[in-house]
């Protein structure tokens, strides 16, 4: 038996809702789940027809009289913009209400140039987007924004002055609402893609979403929702220092420090390092391409960085026993090795226990993934049932 969504006073958040999730299809099957009078299911149906959040469309099959009648959530109905900011480049969308991509686009990011010139560039990128798909700024319904490093998501204010010096108390959401005029939700970039990949294993509670790319970075499932840590800061894992890293003094990191782990197993280290040995690449991305064509100094270089993300991840397994390790970001591109590495470690250091039923498994790898995420972010925040009973009561 259908269980009722809520009490009779069910609200047109809550109507919206089920309509979305494709609970209810028609105004009969409202009504059976929310209790609601046909007059109160007109009411709020009616409300979301003219905010343009439903449509309604006659379906054939009919055997006499009027043909039968259903509810669509419109996903048409609106714009929201998606903007992950990663270390090293951001990507760039304009989606429509289900988060489907309508029109997208990337470019290099450096962040010692600072924020301003970073979200600058990326405010230009997402008019010109709007202007090529066709959708005015009044069809907008907010902005979903991924940043590196820790954030306060109460104010959208990246908090972070690891990621780069300059980075501290930077308010993202007040930026992208002042050039847009809509809500904006700000959020770490590895904490948006574990809710992503918490939505890809739904039967998983306990999982550690790990981004090896530029820098490293985790997002923790734990008991099935998110954990940000009392600031904002947990899943810093590159910024923890590496005992075992060969001279450590050397291994100077971009947040000011020496010896961190994304210092020595990042992207950008493991470019360097290959451009010493006369592999001419410039990023995390360009290691992975020669791994897979079957570079054996490549090979050996991000097997060490696993082996070095591994030392810190077997203290995080024993601590939090995740049942999954999702393993994304550019690096892993060259999956083989670099966890090939972590699993070497792991296993030796983490306790039986905790790595008795442990999966490790590649991230969805497309291209795509990050702004996916930025949509959702700003998608379930708008669309939620408080935010349409705010808007339409």
């Amino acid at each position: 038996m259908a269980r009722r969504a809520s009490a009779a006073g069910a609200s047109v958040g809550e109507v919206f809702r089920l309509i979305r999730q494709g609970r209810a299809a028609t105004r009969s099957d409202i009504g059976r789940l929310t209790g609601l009078s046909r007059t109160a299911v007109t009411l709020r149906v009616t409300q979301l027809l003219d905010k343009g959040l439903v449509v309604e469309r006659a379906e054939g099959g009919s055997t006499g009289g009027r043909p039968p009648v259903r509810l669509w959530f419109n996903t048409d109905g609106g714009t929201v913009l998606a903007a992950a900011l990663g270390a090293s480049r951001a990507q760039l969308a304009v989606c429509d209400l289900a988060g489907t991509v309508l029109n997208e686009a990337e470019f290099g990011v450096d962040l010692a140039d600072g924020p301003e010139v970073l979200f600058t560039n990326a405010v230009k990128y997402l008019d010109q987007l709007l202007a090529e798909s066709g959708r005015p700024r009044d069809t907008l319904w907010g902005v979903g924004v991924s940043v590196p490093g820790a954030v306060d998501v109460a104010t959208g204010t990246s908090l972070s002055p690891a990621v780069q010096p300059g980075w501290g108390d930077v308010a993202v959401a007040d930026y992208f609402t002042t050039r847009f005029g809509v809500p904006t939700r700000v959020d770490n970039d590895v904490n948006v893609l574990a809710l992503a990949e918490h939505r890809r294993h739904p039967d998983v509670d306990d999982l550690l979403v790990v981004k090896a790319s530029t820098g490293i970075g985790a997002g923790l499932i734990a008991g099935g929702r998110l954990q940000r840590g009392a600031l904002g800061a947990a899943g810093e894992l590159g910024h923890t220092k590496v005992c075992d890293a060969e001279d450590p003094e050397d291994a100077a990191c971009r947040c000011g420090s020496t010896g961190c782990l994304e210092a020595v197993a990042g992207g950008r280290a493991i470019a360097e390092a290959c451009a010493e040995l006369g592999r001419p690449v410039s990023d995390a991305f360009g290691v992975a391409e020669l791994v897979r064509s079957g570079d054996p100094d490549a090979l050996r270089l991000v097997r060490q960085a696993g082996r070095r993300i591994g030392e810190v991840l077997a203290g995080a397994v024993n601590l939090l026993n995740p049942g999954l390790i999702v393993v994304g970001g550019d690096l892993a591109h060259a999956y083989e090795p670099l966890v090939a590495g972590m699993r070497e470690v792991i296993y030796q250091r983490a306790t039986a226990t905790a790595t008795r039923t442990l999966r490790i498994e590649p991230s969805e790898m497309h291209a795509r993934t990050g702004i996916g995420a930025c949509a959702t972010l700003v998608l379930d925040d708008v669309l939620s049932r408080r935010a349409v009973d705010a808007l339409l009561c």
